[in-house]
């Protein structure tokens, strides 16, 4: 078992540990304090390589300074945690990354169990606006599901968190003739379209997965309960939308289309 990094522990020189929030596929994340800035609060995520042989560290490495050149893009919107600093450690890599207080949304559907249709409108209608500005930057998220959106304490505003990208570091291996792979699908399973399964996520796969979400705030059941029908894969749901808009069912259906991944770009544009 991989050894959690102890409480007060010192990274960088000035980032203090100071509790254990989580522990996901591509490694853990901590709340600490930055001693050289008034201890304010940010997040560190530790990303462990699958390997640790020579070859696979320098793929890694490489990797990882790309994706953060990324991440500190996308922290220009102030939907999207501002990436502080990245570094590497013993073999092990860090981000560094502006703490959002609030809640997220999982916490928010385990409490309320559905929302109402005018509630998951405004809060697609957010989010679109996040994912139209990634992709823009030609990055795909990967993972979007309840508990990678934060709902902003101080405004109600979504953060979108934990960008995908990042998290082949942790699936990184090279093979003989030097080429690298990503060996493990990263995404969560429910939210995850075929494509992305397969390894070959595009755009219209973060739709897909913010589709499944308001399925899930809609319904107040997890994509992964859900029945499909057998002969097509889709989702049954409209039985629990009964009283829902018809345009708004439609639109989700349309995103969460297994069968041609079709996606209408309509809200992103408006």
């Amino acid at each position: 078992m991989d050894t959690q990094i102890p409480d007060g522990k010192i990274l960088l020189g000035c980032y203090e540990i100071q509790r254990f929030l989580g522990r996901g596929g591509f490694g853990e994340t901590y709340k600490a304090i930055d001693k050289l800035k008034m201890d304010s609060c940010c997040v560190i995520k530790r990303l462990k390589p699958k390997k640790t042989d020579d070859d696979t560290l320098k793929a890694a490495r490489t990797l990882f300074k790309r994706e953060a050149q990324f991440l500190y893009k996308l922290g220009s919107h102030n939907q999207i945690p501002r990436l502080l600093a990245d570094f590497e450690e013993e073999e092990e890599f860090y981000l560094a990354q502006e703490y959002i207080p609030g809640e997220d949304f999982k916490k928010e559907l385990e409490f309320f169990k559905q929302l109402s249709e005018t509630q998951v409108i405004d809060f697609l209608q957010d989010v679109l606006h996040i994912l139209k500005f990634v992709h823009q930057h030609h990055v795909i998220h990967r993972d979007i599901k309840p508990s990678n959106l934060i709902r902003r304490r101080s405004d109600g505003k979504f953060v979108l968190i934990d960008f995908g990208s990042v998290k082949q570091i942790s699936t990184q291996e090279t093979s003989s003739d030097g080429l690298t792979s990503s060996t493990i699908a990263v995404g969560t399973r429910g939210y995850m379209p075929n494509e992305q399964q397969g390894g070959k996520p595009r755009p219209s796969s973060d739709i897909y997965a913010l589709g499944m979400t308001a399925i899930h705030a809609l319904t107040g059941i997890a994509p992964i309960d859900l029945k499909e029908d057998s002969r097509t894969g889709e989702v049954i749901w409209h039985h629990l939308a009964a009283n829902i808009n018809k345009r708004l069912v439609a639109i989700l259906d349309k995103w969460c289309d297994r069968i041609t991944q079709t996606v209408t770009m309509m809200l992103m544009r408006s």
